[in-house]
């Protein structure tokens, strides 16, 4: 039975220090994507004022603030778990501070009774008397043990009631900890409901202020299609040429060790630069008239803060760099069969024919129209890859 006992109580410690590494993973978690989340409210902050100073154009507004606001619901969503997660602990606190009560509730009858043995047996007569009138030598033996233990377990007793009442004081004050933190993060979540309501109300003044001038931005839609469609020709172009075949029919060689290196750390390559998406790889609709289509994304975009530092996402080799309307400066890198391509750039640290490492730096990003953005592009040979795939 006593080895029994004895794996039971390591069964429930091991049981109970695993929950509790896991709560402490998830609180981290939650914490690190609570900070990212307001981290990525902060730069589009900073793009919205950069936009509405330096540009005209309503609709790349548009695209910050419905961001924005996909980012605070995340947000507001990421505090109703919080909240609910505590309002649990509170619940459990609130149980275990009542069975700690009542286990003191006990103890102290025990006690009162053990005071009142003790006190109606306070005269040394009376002790004699329990003593002599015993019926036999055994039961006086045991009365007498009896009344030498009294003030034994009188004091035991008090020791016990003395650490159930520390114990109850410290359940209490974690109690009443949780439910301040609990109060804190229902007073943050009503800010962020407030600050969500003001940006879904600017997105809403935006949708109108497109409809109202919907020639103008169609102008701009379909030079912004010029642009993608250049863009997206002189990839190709060069990926084509990348491996094209050279004198005698022979196939330019690709490091297929690098090629497969890049293939292996599908999911695991490094952002190129710190920002949030604002424009995600495939086909989208206009995002005020639902019926226009825009034109097809071959990669993604980040918003990013001035100055921010560009930098490769893999080993490779720079194979070209190109200049594009709308897209400033651009530099392709080639992990064997794979590109990866980076647009948007003010100032370039590379040269073609240069070999790159992993998180070295490849230039700046420019900031265009008032956005400091980087266009980010991964391409398997001549098929174009959704980049939030690829990267951690």
């Amino acid at each position: 039975m006593t080895s029994i006992r004895r794996i039971f109580l390591v069964l429930t410690l091991a049981l109970t220090t695993c929950a509790g590494a896991v709560y402490a993973q998830n609180t981290r978690s939650q914490e690190n994507k609570k900070a990212r989340l307001e981290k990525e409210i902060a730069q589009l902050d900073k793009q919205l004022k950069d936009v509405k100073s330096k540009s005209s154009s309503a609709l790349s507004s548009l695209g910050l603030i419905q961001k924005k606001v996909e980012s605070r619901r995340q947000l507001v969503a990421e505090s109703d778990r919080e909240i609910k997660q505590i309002a649990g602990q509170i619940t459990a606190k609130q149980k275990e501070i009542d069975r700690i009560q009542d286990r003191l509730d006990t103890l102290t009858t025990y006690y009162s009774r053990l005071v009142q043995n003790a006190y109606r047996n306070r005269d040394p007569k009376v002790w004699y008397m329990y003593i002599l009138a015993s019926d036999d030598l055994g039961q006086a033996y045991r009365r007498m043990g009896y009344l030498r233990g009294l003030s034994s377990q009188m004091n035991v007793q008090a020791r016990k009631i003395s650490a159930t009442k520390a114990e109850l004081e410290a359940e209490t004050a974690k109690l009443n900890t949780a439910k301040a933190e609990a109060q804190q993060l229902r007073n943050e979540r009503v800010k962020e409901m407030k600050a969500l309501k003001k940006d879904e109300t600017d997105a809403q003044n935006l949708v109108s202020t497109l409809k109202k001038q919907q020639k103008k931005y169609q102008q701009e839609l379909n030079a912004k299609k010029k642009q993608v469609e250049a863009l997206n020709r002189e990839i190709e172009r060069i990926i084509r040429e990348s491996s094209r075949k050279g004198k005698g029919g022979a196939k330019k060689p690709v490091d297929l060790t690098l090629d497969k290196e890049f293939a292996k750390n599908k999911g695991k390559l490094p952002w190129p630069a710190d920002g949030p998406v604002v424009e995600s790889f495939g086909q989208h609709n206009h995002p005020v008239f639902k019926q226009v289509k825009l034109p097809f994304n071959n990669g993604i975009t980040l918003a990013v803060d001035p100055g921010t530092r560009v930098k490769a996402v893999f080993d490779g080799v720079v194979k070209q760099i190109v200049v594009m309307p709308g897209y400033n400066k651009c530099v392709l890198v080639q992990h064997g069969g794979y590109f990866s391509f980076y647009c948007k750039l003010g100032s370039v640290s590379v040269k073609t024919g240069d070999k790159v490492k992993t998180g070295q730096a490849l230039g700046v990003v420019d900031t265009i129209g008032g956005e400091t953005q980087l266009h980010f592009q991964i391409w398997k040979e001549t098929t174009p890859q959704n980049p939030e795939n690829w990267l951690r």
